[in-house]
């Protein structure tokens, strides 16, 4: 690899990882409607449902979409500049949802990965459709086996999820994508399951 092209795929892996640093769902609330999301949410996570739940469906779908978009945007420009067939396009998968779970910007107190992962895989969707493996997964647990606790439901999701996008995409030789999914898996589960941090306390609007 020459000195520029790995210049290049670092700049996409460190932009990926900081802008899934910024954590929208914390800031929105804090910025616009005066409201710490995570000293008033229950679990303390700075997380788009926790929005919906204390600020309204208005402002949950903008933090939402904007959790999405932090993932969907470095993979997406990843994607079509450099191509998802080098070893380090899994690294481009990993980077927003690990500063998404990080979050150096929030203190390191960083969320669970759900909304940022889904976007991440719909930027893939030109190349592969995996994204409907862990969408399908959520329905099955969720609608059929019921899993009550949303914690334990989010461990079992990205657990399989892990194991059968590697299983179909090795499959289909596309290997970095696979590498990126079992990452993603990865992060999200030991995201859920490092016990709950709590509430932090309020801060300066």
């Amino acid at each position: 690899m020459m000195p520029g092209e790995l210049f290049h795929w670092l700049a996409e892996i460190g932009a990926g990882f900081l802008l899934g640093s910024v954590m929208f769902s914390e800031i929105i609330p804090r910025r616009v409607l005066h409201i710490d999301i995570e000293a008033v949410s229950d679990d303390g996570n700075p997380g788009s449902g926790n929005v919906f739940l204390h600020c309204g469906p208005f402002w949950g779908f903008v933090c939402l979409l904007l959790d999405m978009a932090k993932g969907f945007l470095p993979v997406f420009c990843a994607l079509h500049r450099l191509g998802p067939n080098h070893l380090l396009f899994c690294a481009v998968l990993a980077a927003p949802v690990l500063g998404h779970a990080i979050a150096p910007f929030n203190h390191f107190h960083g969320g669970k990965c759900i909304a940022t992962a889904f976007g991440e895989l719909i930027a893939l969707l030109p190349v592969t459709w995996i994204v409907l493996v862990l969408a399908g997964v959520y329905i099955l647990l969720s609608t059929v086996m019921k899993i009550p606790s949303t914690r334990v439901r989010s461990i079992a999701a990205f657990s399989l999820f892990g194991i059968i996008a590697a299983a179909l995409l090795v499959r289909r030789s596309q290997l970095p994508i696979a590498l990126g999914c079992v990452l993603i898996s990865t992060v999200a589960v030991v995201r859920h399951r490092r016990p709950e941090d709590g509430k932090t306390p309020p801060r300066d609007a």
